[in-house]
């Protein structure tokens, strides 16, 4: 399994991304999704995360309001639609599939600031 996202940049607060991660590899609908962030100096923080069939979700009360996750199983594909930004979400961002073994994307830099 290979996990690439993409999507992150820099944004003025208040603005918007939306965040992409392929999944490459066999059977991505069976595999629960997540979305985590990193910020040097700071734990690695889970963002939000999406059941296999997408019928259930869970946010970080940080971002919750503000981000929503989605996935679309036709196209092996999550997404990270990410509102009113603050400097305090900057961070990369990392895309994680888990089902009996875990894997983990490179991650997208996400800056917010003016």
């Amino acid at each position: 399994v290979q996990l690439v996202e993409s999507g992150g940049g820099l944004v003025q607060p208040g603005g918007s991304l939306r965040l992409s991660c392929v999944f490459s590899g066999f059977a991505f609908k069976r595999y629960n999704m997540k979305w985590y962030r990193r910020v040097p100096g700071k734990e690695r923080e889970l963002v939000a995360s999406i059941s296999a069939a997408g019928e259930s979700t869970n946010y970080a009360d940080s971002v919750k309001g503000r981000f929503t996750i989605s996935r679309d199983n036709a196209k092996d594909t999550v997404y990270l639609q990410m509102n009113s930004l603050t400097p305090e979400d900057t961070a990369v961002y990392i895309c994680n599939a888990a089902l009996m073994i875990s894997y983990w994307g490179q991650g997208t830099q996400v800056t917010v600031s003016s």
